[in-house]
């Protein structure tokens, strides 16, 4: 998020696709809801309006998405802190449904995993050719195993 515009943190492919404001807000609304008071409610919290996280008319400047973005992986972060070993055979409900620790936490790993793999395909769509890759640059996967091995190739 770091490599775009305020305008391409808000951009859409099409009418039916998210923006990666939207997705960080719905993150942020997803994380709110399952990891607050995680061992003793439902994940889905009554509080949470699921619907609205996909609507944008109050999260457009960056300021806002980047409020979000940190204050959802905080609950998160805060929430994983917080667990005990004993913690992880417990049944915790999402959406009235059983799930132990965890699954639950390999459940929304998965999920926000997809949606960060959406994050970074947007973005790295919008800056093509001046995309700054995460991870090792096209064509120098030899040379970086080298590198980690410490052998010549």
């Amino acid at each position: 998020m770091a490599q775009l515009t305020d305008e391409q943190l808000t951009w859409a492919p099409s009418a039916e696709s998210n923006s990666i404001a939207v997705i960080v807000k719905h993150l942020w609304g997803n994380m709110l809801s399952r990891w607050t008071n995680f061992l003793t409610t439902d994940g889905e919290k009554e509080s949470r309006d699921r619907d609205s996280e996909f609507e944008t008319a109050d999260i457009t400047t960056r300021t806002q998405i980047m409020q979000k973005w940190d204050e959802g992986w905080k609950c998160f972060t805060d929430c994983l802190g917080s667990l005990k070993p004993e913690d992880l055979d417990k049944i915790v409900k999402i959406r009235g449904e059983d799930h132990t620790v965890i699954d639950a936490l390999q459940r929304q790993i998965a999920h926000y995993g997809s949606h960060i793999g959406q994050i970074v395909y947007i973005a790295k769509a919008q800056k093509d050719k001046g995309w700054k890759t995460l991870s090792i640059p096209r064509g120098q996967s030899k040379q970086f195993n080298a590198m980690m091995t410490g052998t010549k190739k």
